[in-house]
């Protein structure tokens, strides 16, 4: 150590307490030390701190922006609306941030013992806060309070970030005296790089390898490790003994807490779900794209009764039925056989993949190619693989005419490639923003039709969505008729009656094939009618269509 006749004296931190020599060169602190090894392990720890702790900040920036990512994404999948869910938790988070960095100013006089217990309480909140989230949202049927649990966990995590960088400052200017603004500017910079590696790896690792649950665990180990273990041993020598040992236990019981909540996921998962979904569980999983739940399809344990029946086949994404066993023929019938009713149906486009639409194209002999896209490839797997679904769909997927490819139907539409007699949007609109029912994709895919082609989309209710698809698919240059299939047996319909439109370059004409054997719940003339009740309830004029600008 170099010493010089004067100096700053001696500080908190890396200064030793009752240090009588003066600071090191450029003004970084001096150490107390205890004999020749001693001064070797400061010398290092004091070239170290500097390097260290920009790593922390690199670090616990990654971290934060994983729990943001984290309530974003799963705020989406519990209670859709996926643009509303990331408005609300990044304007929180950023406002949350400016009042802990407010806060944190009372916290400065006694930066390392109020760091190391910043970090603890985000690692634990933000590693917690998604099992947290999902299990209240599965206990407690409330929408709003799914909602008020969201915003509540987005604030308190953005609180604790918004502390990080004030006391951060404060440990960094403690090490070396500098200009505030070169300060500043090496501290952003590991912020905002630490922030890009979090962005990046959180859909790319994270979700990918261990879903959202044990994702955010491992985020929160890593923050209290990094972000407290690292701090009190380079400032080891500012709390007093009794504090270090209390900050130390603390990180441990945090560590402890995520590994205890790690080993009882799975437990704490399926508990939740059979409180939610009731029924037998087939299969559970999170993909990239959405949770996945299928139900049913066995007869429950125990004694069996005579005539007992297994109980009915439930697909659920992202919380919302999707698919009934007792009751799903009658969206399918509707949606793809008036389609196929006139005119060519060599080539068909199906978008969407569960298998079920795919049964009832199959059904008709003049089909000879369906290309079935689907954009998430656990679903296409399931409807492939599980033996209930997969009868369900009359293995559809094994038939040689059928071939899979999983892409986004709207990026997938954009490339060049054949037309098709018959496309088929079996897509859940109201997922991934409303883009599949967007003016844009409805002429992507009028672009994809021959020059005979009919393409049917299914919408929600009688209403403004209907209106709406109508109006985006005259955009697209088509003529249109909108109808409605059979209502859902009680028990086991999915919401309101849907409605479907079918459009064409000419004017659509309603009816069924001939040379197909009937549908269970169709006949052309209650197809017809549907279709002159539904225009008796047409507005005047139409609203506009949706478009992926809002």
């Amino acid at each position: 150590m170099i010493n010089h006749s004067a100096g700053p004296p001696a500080r908190p931190g890396l200064d030793g307490p009752g240090t009588s020599s003066p600071a090191a060169e450029s003004g970084a602190s001096a150490i107390r030390p205890r004999g020749p090894d001693a001064i070797r392990r400061t010398g290092l720890r004091a070239r170290l701190a500097r390097p260290l702790v920009l790593l922390a900040a690199f670090v616990c920036a990654a971290c934060g922006l994983v729990y943001e990512l984290e309530l974003v994404a799963l705020g989406g999948y519990l209670l859709g609306d996926s643009v509303t869910q990331t408005s609300v938790v990044l304007s929180v988070m950023v406002f949350a941030m400016g009042v802990g960095s407010l806060l944190a100013k009372r916290l400065t006089p006694r930066p390392v013992t109020s760091f190391a217990l910043v970090e603890c309480a985000l690692a634990l909140v933000g590693g917690l806060s998604v099992l947290v989230l999902y299990s209240g949202w599965a206990w407690l049927s409330e929408h709003r309070a799914t909602t008020a649990g969201l915003v509540g966990l987005t604030f308190l995590i953005g609180l604790l970030i918004g502390a990080e960088i004030p006391l951060l400052m404060t440990l960094i200017q403690r090490i070396r005296r500098e200009h505030p603004g070169k300060a500043v500017a090496d501290l952003f910079a590991a912020d905002y790089v630490g922030a890009l590696i979090g962005g990046l790896a959180f859909p790319f690792l994270l979700l990918p390898s261990l879903g959202q649950a044990a994702g955010a665990l491992l985020t929160g180990a890593v923050n209290a490790v990094a972000g407290a273990a690292v701090v009190l041993w380079l400032f080891r020598e500012e709390p007093r003994p009794r504090a270090r040992a209390l900050l130390w236990a603390g990180c441990g019981l945090v560590l402890v807490l995520l590994a205890a909540a790690a080993a009882c996921t799975g437990a704490i998962e399926r508990a939740a779900r059979q409180a939610l979904y009731g029924a037998q569980l087939r299969f559970a999983a999170h993909s990239r794209f959405q949770e996945i739940v299928l139900t049913g399809g066995t007869v429950p344990p125990g004694p069996r009764a005579p005539g007992q029946r297994p109980a009915p086949l439930r697909l659920y994404l992202d919380g919302r039925l999707t698919v009934c066993g007792a009751d799903e023929y009658r969206e399918h019938e509707a949606l793809v056989h008036p389609a196929l009713a006139q005119g060519p149906s060599g080539r068909v486009l199906l978008l969407g993949g569960d298998g079920l639409a795919l049964r009832e194209a199959l059904l008709h002999p003049s089909v000879r190619e369906v290309l079935v896209v689907e954009p998430d490839p656990v679903l296409s797997g399931l409807a492939r693989r599980d033996p209930a679904l997969a009868a369900l769909g009359g293995h559809g997927f094994d038939d040689p005419r059928v071939r899979v490819v999983n892409a986004d139907p709207l990026d997938w539409l954009r490339r060049p490639g054949p037309e098709f007699d018959v496309v088929l949007s079996d897509l859940h609109g109201e997922t991934s923003g409303g883009k599949y029912l967007s003016r844009e994709f409805y002429a992507l895919a009028a672009g994809r039709l021959a020059p005979d082609g009919r393409l049917a989309v299914r919408t929600g209710p009688v209403g403004r969505r209907l209106w709406a698809t109508e109006s985006g698919l005259r955009a697209a240059g088509l003529r249109t008729v909108p109808y409605q299939g059979a209502a859902g047996a009680p028990g086991c319909a999915a919401g309101a009656q849907p409605a479907f439109v079918l459009a064409g370059r000419a004017d659509p004409v309603l009816g069924l094939a001939a040379d197909t054997p009937l549908p269970q719940s169709l006949t052309a003339a209650t197809l017809r009618a549907s279709a002159d009740r539904i225009a008796a309830l047409r507005p005047s004029r139409l609203p506009p269509p949706h478009s992926l600008l809002g």
